[in-house]
């Protein structure tokens, strides 16, 4: 079980929750919360126009609400901000944005009721999760219309995922024991108005990303070995006066897969002279992913313990303030960064399965088949990865660079993290396939190099691969192998035989 404090919510926390982890609230936030209540009661009444409490929202804020209507008004904004389209969100990118939606509020500056977390922390842990669209998100004032999604289940509409099927949020209201919440002033706004759904998908990015990074390592140090490559261009001499820190991690990781490797010795003394960039710049192109993601992973566990709505409530201060903290430029950012590094982690992979299957560039079997001609072997493998890493790069134009004016010109600046998000999300796909489409070509020259071996750990991995997926001694559908080795990446299945 995670505990939430709005102070030390991490990545790895976040993908715990959205894969099942249930989470629980430190016992002395309640007071804060209770607090910043009161507080929005005590100036409900206030002549002075409070924006999301007694005025309209966006280019609505100049109209003011009279007291009988801003209960109604609350529920509105859920009503009309769901507006949102396309195929649902998988249950665990909603899982995560509960999560660190329940994280800000329950740091007591959004003036919500204990109830209101309460009810959200029950949905989450007894695993009943809002349907959300895909798409409708500019990224500021947040995540209006996929956190719309999500508010909704409070008051009894929409759908929600209940043990793989589909059911009315009002039936899951009772399976969770919950009664339909009646939105207090501000409730409506403060479970819209933040960046926690494009945060939610950075941080489960994040983490999937650095784990492709040992897989590009792995996937390299196979290549190297298939292509008898060198290991000279891992020396920690060179890294030591060059010491960019996922270059050190790179170099260190491939020295150590292939430490003991029989293919190594067997051509330590031939004529090359160098291997080409693919290779020999390997540890410098994975490390500078690697510092990228590292740079995300910074800004992302920033954002998962910030407060992002607006306005926000200082008791002490005894004010509340209007300001911008749910602009998600910051996540956008990061989401971008991520994708670029992403698209340059397969493309370096691609290069190096072309290699593999060149025989003029490997010394082995055209196309890694035994029989070339009557057999086209692993060509169609290489194409595949070549369409994926091109839709990459397509994929790889910054969406944080572009901004529509909303909301009547008021909100004339926004973010675009969502569809930042949903980019990172297509090219982290891709990604995965693309390694795996390596790991498939790299196994398969091993194999071909018998009876030379490759390191122990190396060997494991081959091992591994191999329960799943055989030998390829003549034509078969590649898709299934493909889509095996993706599934031993998703499973953590490789990555994990690196410490054996």
């Amino acid at each position: 079980m995670v505990v939430l404090d709005g102070r030390n919510l991490t990545i790895e926390k976040v993908r715990n929750i959205a894969r099942g982890e249930k989470v629980k609230i430190s016992p002395g936030l309640w007071k804060k919360v209770l607090q910043a209540e009161k507080f929005v009661n005590k100036h409900i009444g206030n002549k002075k126009a409070i924006y999301g409490i007694n005025t309209g929202f966006g280019a609505l804020a100049r109209v003011r609400i009279g007291l009988k209507d801003l209960i109604r008004l609350q529920r509105n904004i859920l009503l009309s901000h769901n507006a949102g389209v396309d195929r649902p969100f998988s249950k665990e990118f909603v899982r995560a944005a509960m999560a660190i939606r329940i994280n800000t509020l329950i740091q007591g500056y959004s003036g919500v009721s204990c109830e209101l977390i309460k009810n959200l922390v029950t949905l989450l842990n007894k695993d009943i999760i809002p349907i959300v669209p895909r798409k409708g998100s500019v990224g500021a004032s947040g995540d209006l219309a996929p956190m719309a999604s999500i508010g909704l289940i409070l008051l009894g509409k929409g759908k929600v995922f209940y043990k793989r099927k589909i059911i009315s949020a009002s039936r899951g209201l009772k399976l969770a024991g919950i009664k339909r919440l009646t939105l207090k002033p501000k409730e409506g706004l403060s479970l819209l108005n933040g960046t926690q759904f494009s945060t939610g998908i950075a941080a489960l990015i994040n983490y999937e990303a650095r784990r492709l990074c040992e897989v590009a390592d792995i996937a390299g140090a196979i290549s190297i070995d298939g292509l008898r490559g060198s290991v000279t261009p891992f020396s920690p001499h060179i890294f030591r006066v060059r010491p960019h820190p996922g270059a050190v991690k790179s170099a260190q990781r491939i020295r150590r897969l292939l430490k003991g490797s029989a293919i190594l010795r067997s051509h330590k003394n031939c004529s090359k002279v160098q291997d080409a960039y693919s290779l020999r710049c390997m540890a410098q192109v994975h490390g500078a992913v690697w510092d990228l993601l590292e740079f995300a992973r910074k800004t992302v566990e920033i954002e998962l313990n910030a407060i992002t709505d607006n306005p926000l409530i200082f008791t002490k201060n005894n004010t509340i303030l209007s300001g911008g903290n749910f602009h998600a430029e910051p996540i956008a950012f990061a989401l971008d960064i991520m994708t670029m590094a992403l698209t340059e982690l397969s493309s370096i992979s691609e290069r190096r399965t072309f290699r593999l299957l060149d025989s003029d560039l490997s010394g082995i079997n055209s196309f890694l088949t035994p029989k070339p001609g009557v057999n086209s072997g692993l060509m169609m493998a290489q194409i595949t990865a070549a369409s994926l890493v091109s839709y990459n790069k397509t994929l790889s134009f910054p969406g944080s660079v572009d901004s529509i004016p909303t909301s009547a010109d008021q909100e004339d600046h926004v973010s675009m993290s969502m569809n930042a998000g949903l980019k990172a999300l297509e090219v982290l796909e891709n990604t995965k396939y693309v390694l795996a489409i390596e790991l498939l070509c790299g196994t398969q020259a091993l194999d071909l190099l018998r009876p030379l071996r490759s390191s122990r750990i190396i060997e494991n991995i081959k091992r591994k691969i191999r329960k799943e997926v055989s030998f390829i001694s003549s034509d078969r559908p590649l898709t299934p192998e493909i889509e095996k080795i993706k599934a031993m990446i998703e499973k953590e299945q490789i990555q994990s035989l690196i410490s054996i």
